[in-house]
């Protein structure tokens, strides 16, 4: 039996959204029409504003509502920290854990020659020159451990090799919990490669 034409229209839409079926979205649609109808005129009112409300922040592109992000705009932030970073996501999980205080510099992908991503659709110009201008004592890659993401972070060594700059990629290894027998070669590889010194002779 099929829907009314306005539940199939908004099923359509949000079944676009990353990791949301036609299923998925059914349910999402249904959801919203038990709620009162404020709900749903909230939803519209902040779905319409999002792109009109939010910009890059034009030192780091990240996601705000001024010229300069939350974190950019912080005093308090290491400014000889720059982190490098795929995407907005990639950067809240970092702030997430709470170990890294300093900045960060968003790329919004990885090359991908597949896809057609190549340098000039990254923001990787706009990382040399905040380099150069900015002078960071340290320039971490935290990019994917991923074919892709290997990719771009050696673009970006290539493209730094000649500045007075340390240039440190982040660990990757063994998840926490993991039993080693389940890991992929690659990963338990890294692993190895990556281990530190618990006792010194």
């Amino acid at each position: 039996m099929q829907l009314p034409q306005a539940i199939e229209r908004l099923s359509s839409l949000l079944a676009r959204l990353p990791g949301v079926g036609e299923r998925s979205a059914q349910r999402l649609a249904l959801h919203i029409l038990k709620q009162e109808p404020a709900y749903a005129e909230a939803l519209s009112g902040a779905l319409a504003g999002l792109h009109s409300g939010v910009r890059f922040c034009e030192r780091c592109h990240h996601r705000a509502t001024a010229n300069l992000c939350g974190i950019c705009s912080n005093p308090h932030r290491d400014a000889s920290l720059l982190c490098v970073v795929e995407d907005v996501p990639d950067l809240l999980a970092l702030e997430r854990s709470g170990e890294y205080q300093g900045l960060y510099h968003v790329l919004h992908g990885v090359l991908s020659p597949l896809r057609g991503v190549g340098p000039r659709d990254l923001t990787l110009e706009a990382l040399v020159r905040r380099i150069d201008a900015e002078a960071p004592a340290e320039v971490i890659l935290a990019t994917s451990i991923s074919v892709e993401g290997e990719a771009t972070a050696s673009y970006i060594q290539s493209l730094l090799r000649n500045r007075p700059v340390l240039l440190t990629r982040i660990a990757s290894g063994v998840p926490q919990g993991t039993d080693l027998e389940y890991l992929d070669q690659g990963t338990l590889g890294r692993a190895l490669r990556a281990r530190h010194s618990l006792l010194r002779p």
